[in-house]
């Protein structure tokens, strides 16, 4: 599954829909779980400058469930 261009072949080119069927729902979490924190953190810029007060440096959370960091 390295083709982006076609999610549905393998690097050498030849069609792999078991490579792609089984990692979908994977890859689908995976973005769900970006959008939860990219969400997260647009919220509590908006807080911080509603509030008065400026962000000085980047913010920074993990994951519970899957320890991934986000900045």
């Amino acid at each position: 599954m390295n083709n982006p261009a076609n999610p549905k072949c393998n690097a050498e080119g030849y069609n792999d829909p078991t490579a792609f069927y089984g990692t979908q729902k994977i890859v689908r979490e995976e973005s769900e779980t970006e959008r939860r924190a990219n969400e997260l953190i647009k919220v509590l810029k908006f807080i911080i400058r509603s509030t008065g007060f400026e962000l000085i440096e980047r913010v920074k959370i993990r994951d519970v469930k899957t320890g991934k960091e986000f900045r």
